[in-house]
């Protein structure tokens, strides 16, 4: 059974690495991570949200409810106009264990290049919602959280309603 990692787990700042082969256990994982996505009404997870550290992730396009398991996905590039939309996290819960929201300003579109689990190079350039996710779980993948993006005072006013790590 996976665990949620929360705000102020370690994993959740560390840089993952690289996956070096596609093994059924990773394949597994992933399985269980879209699973546990779907059971907290979450559109994409990121291994280090279950504490693995290597790069994959899992996300769904809310629109199309394509789903989209990558692994080591790596933007190539962003585009010129930017947007600024509600972001959430299921790693960053309010002290009613409900995601927090802020508004978060990121280019609207990227291209996104993958391995399927097949092990076939896959891109694709993304927009609008699925644009966002995979910018939000490729960023998990870099030790980086949305809170990152905020100032410090809105960071500080987020963190004040953050369920505190039990140790």
């Amino acid at each position: 059974m996976l665990q949620m990692k929360l705000c102020g787990d370690l994993v959740l700042r560390t840089e993952c690495a690289p996956v070096d082969r596609i093994t059924p256990e990773l394949l597994s994982t992933m399985d269980e991570m879209v699973n546990m996505m779907r059971e907290q009404n979450g559109v994409g997870l990121a291994a280090p949200q279950i504490g693995a550290l290597s790069r994959f992730l899992v996300m769904l396009d809310p629109d199309s409810e394509t789903v989209y398991r990558m692994i080591n996905p790596k933007i190539l590039s962003y585009g010129d106009k930017t947007c600024t939309m509600e972001e959430g996290c299921l790693s960053v819960l309010g002290n009613d264990g409900l995601p927090v929201f802020s508004n978060v300003t990121r280019p609207e579109t990227v291209v996104v290049e993958w391995m399927d689990e097949a092990g076939n190079i896959k891109t694709a350039q993304m927009s609008g919602l699925p644009g966002r996710i995979v910018q939000h779980e490729t960023d998990h993948l870099d030790g980086k959280l949305f809170i990152d993006y905020l100032s410090p005072i809105k960071r500080e006013m987020l963190m004040r309603k953050v369920k505190k790590l039990k140790k």
